[in-house]
């Protein structure tokens, strides 16, 4: 009996599924899921079928995927109940609804319709395995033995574009194949004919959201802590041995790439977030990755959630570092700069729009100077244009995948659509996430003989002086790593509450750190993103605020100020100019009794 086989759901489906089911007439949609990847994009049509009291929703996974990892904890935050495969392949549906190939789709041939999981569709599926993450020799992922029916020897097709995906026996896989644009009909129409009776036009949700939501873009650099005059740099890559991430191609960038992130970028002009691939977190496992980056961490880069705030941050940079992937893909697409770390033409159907992309790009220049490529990458940038670029190419029908796709799903249920308009859920707006710097930072400052103004740098590799000059003195946080480098530091930063009993008050955690190091010039206590208290060795204790600048920087500007003889033994200064880069900041001082 269904109902007695562990693990199978008895509710809302199973054998005697009518007699505990408060609703059991709904329609039933099944959600296929192949890993983390495609999960997200089928969260992305979940609001399509929201208030209809006539569907209900339930997910499997057919366990194909080399990239297991995730599904389960992310499926039941969904809330949708989830079915065993073997039990989801033994029951009925009205529709069933993938975004990805792989595992016993063709049971649900009649009712199935199949979605990219990324920009459209552009990575060849190479003979070798390696693009399917299989060490075993197998190319197609199957565990169904299912064949597409060729007998032309062709098996060295795009992914998701090709007869070994879209046939099973010679017929189509799906009911549906639902394409973004006109050129992948093309395309499918070269590389599998027969499939073409079941493309549809349907956009791409996932892009819809992003465009839908570039009127939030200060937003989302806010969320990420991106100041004023800051420009943010998204870190990105695709999961593949060759990806940017990956060592497996010719070179291995990331070894190299990841500290000069910190020793050459300043940090109050440069902000850098990394957006991973799913499969890389799930794949490698998310304890191991942020081993990985521990000290690009430490320095201030912010690791990015895979699942949501990977678009915000796309919004919201001025560059991207990335590779083939469909990220850096999007990233172009909204006119962003992007320089390539990885591009292997290898990996990529020769007529899609990604080997277009990769083409037209400027690529990362390994072991030369960072911070000149990317201030000629931004300064220079000329959006990518014509009737191949990624804007033109993404989707033919930008905004309109929830009318286009509800419109679809319903059809195959046979089941009028709601009378509301079909609609995606807005990007949310992502946690606040400054960076946490408890690196050591070089600090170097000069003060023009002219005026009063502060000119300051900093970085995050203390190993090596910048390229810059000026008077250098060393803030290190006190929770930073390496403990012994506190006794070097002059000055010593510490986050956190004011009314924090662990710390205690301002004030008296500084006198004691003072009393601890004795290198110490400058203690100071940040509360809040705008403000901190310093105390000096001469007693002075003052507050720091500044709308636009890096209270840690305010209190280096300050220091350096004050030991330059700009101000009498005890600090007299009210108000202070610091400037980063080309921005000026205004810093005010308030003494504290």
């Amino acid at each position: 009996m269904a109902e007695q086989v562990a693990g199978w759901i008895d509710v809302p489906v199973g054998q005697h599924a009518g007699k505990w089911a408060s609703r059991g007439r709904c329609r039933r949609i099944l959600l296929v899921v192949h890993n983390v990847t495609s999960a997200t994009r089928l969260l992305d049509i979940i609001p399509l079928f929201r208030g209809d009291l006539r569907t209900q929703l339930l997910a499997t996974c057919t366990g194909s995927s080399p990239f297991k990892a995730g599904v389960t904890d992310l499926l039941a935050s969904v809330g949708i109940p989830v079915l065993p495969w073997e039990q989801a392949r033994t029951t009925s549906v009205d529709l069933a609804i993938s975004a990805s190939f792989g595992g016993e789709l063709s049971l649900f041939s009649s009712k199935l319709a199949v979605l990219s999981h990324g920009a459209g569709y552009n990575k060849i599926l190479r003979t070798d395995g390696r693009t399917d993450g299989r060490t075993d020799g197998r190319t197609d992922g199957r565990t169904d033995g299912r064949t597409d029916g060729r007998t032309d020897g062709r098996t060295d097709g795009v992914f998701g574009l090709s007869a070994e995906w879209l046939l099973t026996d010679g017929a189509p896989l799906a009911r549906a194949m639902v394409l973004s644009h006109p050129e992948q009909f093309e395309r499918l129409h070269e590389a599998c004919p027969e499939a073409l009776p079941t493309a549809v036009l349907g956009g791409d949700p996932c892009f819809d959201r992003i465009l839908a939501a570039i009127p939030h873009r200060n937003r989302f650099r806010r969320a990420l802590g991106v100041r004023s005059g800051q420009r943010l740099v998204v870190l990105n890559s695709t999961w593949n041995p060759e990806s940017l991430f990956g060592d497996g191609g010719a070179d291995d960038p990331l070894p190299w790439l990841l500290p000069r992130l910190a020793a050459e970028l300043p940090a109050d002009e440069y902000r850098v977030v990394v957006v991973l691939h799913p499969n890389i977190w799930h794949g490698h496992g998310p304890g191991q990755v942020r081993l990985w980056l521990d000290r690009a961490e430490r320095a201030g880069v912010t690791l990015i959630n895979p699942l949501e705030g990977w678009r915000q941050a796309v919004i919201a940079a001025d560059a991207v570092i990335g590779d083939f992937g469909s990220v850096s893909y999007y990233a172009a697409a909204l006119g962003a700069p992007v320089l390539l770390g990885a591009a292997p033409t290898d990996l990529l159907g020769p007529t899609s729009p990604v080997a277009a992309f990769v083409a037209r790009t400027p690529r990362l220049v390994l072991h030369s100077a960072l911070l000149p490529q990317l201030e000629r990458l931004i300064d220079e940038h000329q959006p990518l244009a014509g009737p191949d670029s990624p804007r033109r190419l993404t989707t033919a029908v930008p905004g309109e995948a929830a009318g286009l796709l509800r419109t679809l799903f319903y059809g195959i249920m046979d089941l009028s659509e709601p009378d509301d308009p079909a609609l995606l859920n807005p990007l949310p707006l992502p946690p606040f996430q400054p960076p946490v710097r408890t690196a050591p930072l070089r600090v170097l400052t000069r003060l023009r003989p002219t005026s009063e103004e502060v000119t300051l740098l900093r970085v995050g590799d203390t190993r090596q002086e910048p390229c810059a000059t000026g008077t250098g003195h060393l803030a290190v946080h006190e929770d930073t790593l390496d403990q012994g480098v506190l006794s070097l530091a002059d000055v010593i930063l510490r986050h956190g509450n004011t009314d924090d009993p662990r710390i205690g008050a301002p004030r008296e955690w500084a006198a004691s750190t003072l009393a601890r190091f004795p290198a110490c010039s400058l203690a100071v206590f940040i509360p809040g993103v705008d403000t901190c208290e310093a105390l000096f060795r001469t007693g002075d204790f003052v507050r720091l605020h500044s709308e636009t600048l890096d209270p840690a920087a305010a209190a280096s500007a300050l220091l350096a100020r004050v030991e330059a003889g700009r101000a009498a033994d005890r600090v007299s200064v009210r108000e202070l100019a610091v400037r980063t880069g080309t921005t000026v900041h205004r810093v005010t001082i308030t003494h504290v009794p």
